[in-house]
């Protein structure tokens, strides 16, 4: 494996690209390797922002059109909601997009307790139930 980097580097360096140094770390995360591969300037990140914004935005509006095709809108809905949380991936770079795990704890708490209401929809007179069982337990006056 060694022979066919060095001979990579030869090649690379005789067609006159830049021969890169091999990095000794093991410990080096994708998201580290991912900001080194991709330096863009400031004009090329406020593009890719912009371009991937608009993107996104048309697909989640085109989504309307096909609102009456459950597949079609989830594809569209889903396609255009992605597209435009990554434009930021642009401004900030994709390793400071991850949240701590604090905040990714919480939103999944919130997450649980939404589906969880949700479902109490479909079953008759169950959230009425739930919301006086919470006021009588959460109930600070005696």
């Amino acid at each position: 494996m060694e022979k066919v980097n060095e001979a990579m580097g030869r090649l690379k360096s005789f067609v006159g690209m830049e021969v890169e140094e091999e990095v000794a770390e093991e410990n080096v995360s994708f998201f580290d390797d991912f900001n080194r591969q991709c330096t863009l300037s400031t004009k090329q990140r406020m593009t890719g922002f912009a371009i991937c914004l608009v993107a996104g935005l048309t697909c989640t509006l085109m989504s309307i059109l096909v609102f009456f095709n459950p597949i079609k809108f989830a594809v569209a809905f889903t396609l255009g909601n992605m597209l435009s949380l990554g434009s930021t991936a642009f401004l900030i770079g994709p390793k400071r997009q991850v949240h701590s795990k604090l905040l990714t704890l919480l939103a999944i708490i919130i997450e649980f307790c939404a589906l969880f209401w949700y479902s109490l929809s479909y079953i008759p007179f169950a959230r009425a139930a739930v919301s006086k069982a919470m006021l009588a337990c959460f109930d600070t006056e005696f």
